[in-house]
């Protein structure tokens, strides 16, 4: 049980901490969709309410480096747990860097598999640098290693992404890969991509949103069925051609083929290792490669592989079973010692985002604590741009009735507009999607009023914010050959706003500005704020009381 906070008895009411996804402080507003969005609740919260800015990429969420994007799963680990913990790209790549990764167990029986087996193979995953979900320097050191190993075949079933990198730039990708795997290539040694297509079309859904997604990639990696091409720069190239307009990640898939037969299905006897270290959108594939009694698709067949992800996307369901690379340990975090405490918590997102306040908000771990009350609004099957508003409206409805039964102490949501709508690179959709939260929270604040209670209002990292690239040389927005500014769909490096919104406590609460104030901060001023000492794993409180 955390102790008493001695400075303040804590609020009479519930606190609330709203997370705007991908929102994040921009200097400039060329491309800021944030800052031509029409907004009056929010702009009114930074005029009148205390706000400092917050660290929400690279060091302080856990990433290699400060040059390397936030992301919600590793944002709402930090909110969650009050750390910073080594995330997925730097366990990864250090792991490569030291050789541990060619020493762990299941390194050595995806290598003894496939040389029990067929010989070959497979990786799936991401394809990309993004470092999200995966990076491509981590797929190619595995294959180097597989060769060393004395692997006779490997097939590469790319995901294209144009969502943490510019959105058609799959080809920059591909071109470099296909001379890299030429130089490997050997008369012992075959090495090709077999199948692929875009990261939101196939493959890689999250959530239970859309298991069409991954039906689709299961016929295009396992079974080789789809459209063929004679290779995977034609295939890019063609697809552009027939669906003019349609970036990287909504690419329909597409199977490398030589005559007439696809060059990579996955049969008995393959390993196979799906090399995303992020665990959201790997969970689904991997339940369909491991799961006897799965039943959200038809399989058709069940190859008998040797499977393994980069990590376990998920420790309470052991999914999967073998991984390279054990993910971080999370300890301590805040829904776990606020049950301990007696305090009631309720949690609400739609679908897109529900598991970064239930599963990566509790340390990746799929059960809910004692006290603890989840509410998931499902997401809309549409094209996001085209709904831009999505479920904000619900999530409201939601927390208005939580907040009005008075039985939660502690209340957690997830408005996912700003990012899901971010990556889409439309424009005014995103300045839509900004609004669409700022209504939303012009009918939750004055309920939190009403209950006596504070909220702190927040964001997991920047996306809407910068809608354009950057030209490298002149570091102006940069455009497309018809003068249109070039869209950009990634994460921001840019911090994310931190406000108290409180008007029971006659201004005795405020915030500081500390220097390298982050999101890890945000679960000991939640504690302050229930009058609870912090955890002492925890980083310090960002609260002030007077």
């Amino acid at each position: 049980m955390l102790k008493k906070f001695a400075a303040f008895a804590g609020v009479k009411g519930p606190v609330l901490t709203i997370v705007m996804d991908g929102y994040g402080l921009s200097n400039s507003e060329v491309g800021n969709a944030i800052a031509a969005a029409r907004k009056p609740t929010l702009d009114r919260l930074f005029a009148d309410y205390p706000h400092i800015q917050l660290r929400a990429h690279g060091t302080a969420v856990g990433m290699p480096s400060d040059d390397d994007m936030g992301n919600s799963e590793v944002g709402h680990n930090a909110i969650g747990s009050g750390q910073v913990y080594s995330q997925g790209a730097a366990l990864v790549a250090n792991a490569i860097a030291s050789g541990a990764i060619w020493q762990g167990e299941a390194w050595k029986q995806i290598i003894a598999g496939a040389k029990a087996g067929s010989g070959c193979i497979h990786f799936i995953g991401l394809f990309s640098d993004g470092n999200v979900h995966s990076h491509i320097d981590h797929l190619k050191a595995m294959i180097v290693r597989a060769k060393q190993e004395g692997i006779k075949a490997v097939r590469v079933h790319v995901l294209l992404d144009g969502r943490d990198v510019p959105e058609t730039s799959a080809l920059d990708y591909i071109e470099p890969f296909e001379a890299f795997l030429s130089e490997l290539r050997s008369g012992d040694f075959d090495v090709q991509i077999a199948s692929g297509g875009g990261r939101m079309k196939i493959t890689m859904d999250r959530y239970d949103a859309n298991w069409r997604m991954v039906e689709e990639g299961w016929k295009t990696h396992v079974l080789g069925e789809g459209t063929q091409y004679a290779s995977a720069a034609e295939a890019v190239k063609a697809l552009r051609a027939e669906f003019p307009g349609v970036i990287d990640q909504d690419l329909p898939a597409f199977v490398i083929a030589r005559d007439g037969k696809p060059v990579g299905p996955i049969v008995d006897g393959d390993a196979v290792v799906f090399y995303n270290f992020r665990g959201d959108r790997a969970i689904e594939i991997t339940r369909a490669f491991e799961e006897t009694d799965f039943d959200k698709f038809d399989r058709k067949r069940m190859p008998k592989v040797t499977y393994a992800g980069m990590l376990q996307y998920d420790g309470d369901l052991q999914l999967p079973k073998r991984f390279l690379v054990d993910p971080p340990a999370i300890q301590d975090t805040m829904g776990e010692w606020f049950s301990k405490s007696g305090i009631t918590q309720f949690a609400c997102s739609e679908t897109q985002k529900f598991g970064h306040v239930t599963y990566f908000w509790n340390g990746n771990r799929s059960g809910k604590f004692a006290g603890e009350t989840y509410l998931e609004v499902p997401s809309d099957r549409v094209p996001f741009e085209q709904r831009p508003w999505m479920k904000s409206a619900e999530i409201a409805d939601a927390l208005i009735d939580a907040l009005r039964s008075g039985k939660y102490q502690a209340l957690r949501c997830n408005f996912a507009n700003g990012d899901m709508v971010g990556h889409t690179g439309n424009f005014r959709a995103a300045t839509m999607a900004v609004e669409a939260v700022d209504l939303a929270l012009s009918r939750i604040l004055p309920v939190v009023d009403a209950m006596g209670g504070v909220a702190l209002v927040t964001a997991d990292h920047g996306n809407a914010d910068e809608m354009y690239e950057t030209d490298k040389k002149t570091k102006e927005p940069a455009r497309n050959k018809d003068g249109s500014f070039k869209a950009k769909t990634a994460h921001t490096l840019n911090p994310v706003p931190f406000i108290l919104y409180d008007n029971v406590t006659g201004g005795r609460l405020g915030l500081r500005q500390l220097p390298n104030a982050g999101l890890s901060n945000i679960a000991a001023t939640i504690a302050n704020l229930l009058g609870l000492e912090k955890h002492a794993k925890w980083d310090e409180s960002l609260l002030t009381v007077k």
